[in-house]
């Protein structure tokens, strides 16, 4: 992981208008362990690094010098960590999806995010331990689910159904079973 020197801008830079920083970046609102969660998110996933840190200001609700926002990137999409306190707990409503290749990726996700009091949810959902929702999910769910073979994937859905972390063979052998079902039968 890569940490940046702490800023706290008091105008706009000169430079800002070829500014490389993406014009949508998601505020994520942690309960005052925004820097603690990043740190935490960056001994999982692969390519995080820290970009920014701001600070509250004697002027503003908490202690001069308490970290405000965080700016990270996690694995290449850009976020701000805000230390807003208990107002507005995380929900279902948004989560982090996160596409694995294989079932050793997708179990090595889910064990990290479900540790230190993180929850199992349905379908390849979870809570961390700071509440946020994460999808663990393969590559391949997309194709599954969108297959035109609408038996296929409502086979894939109705064992996706059942889950809480997601078995890529248990769907790929929903898939699988459906195309035999509806295979045509041959005479000898």
């Amino acid at each position: 992981m890569t940490t940046s020197a702490s800023t706290t801008p008091t105008s706009a830079p000169a430079s800002a208008a070829t500014s490389t920083k993406p014009k949508l970046v998601p505020c994520l609102w942690f309960n005052m362990n925004a820097e603690e969660a990043v740190q935490f998110y960056a001994g999982i996933i692969p390519d995080t690094k820290v970009i920014a840190t701001s600070y509250y200001t004697d002027n503003m609700p908490l202690p001069d010098g308490t970290v405000l926002t965080v700016e990270f990137e996690l694995a290449g999409q850009r976020y701000t960590a805000l230390n807003g306190g208990d107002q507005f707990p995380f929900t279902e409503a948004i989560s982090l999806q996160l596409y694995v290749d294989d079932q050793a990726e997708l179990d090595r996700y889910w064990a990290a995010l479900t540790a230190d009091g993180g929850s199992e949810g349905p379908c390849g959902w979870l809570k961390d331990k700071y509440g946020l929702s994460w999808q663990i999910v393969p590559t391949a769910i997309e194709q599954w689910i969108n297959d035109p073979d609408r038996e296929r994937a409502a086979a894939v859905a109705g064992a996706l159904m059942k889950m809480h972390k997601i078995d890529i063979a248990a769907l790929q052998a929903a898939a699988d079973n459906a195309s035999a079902a509806s295979a045509p039968v041959s005479s000898a």
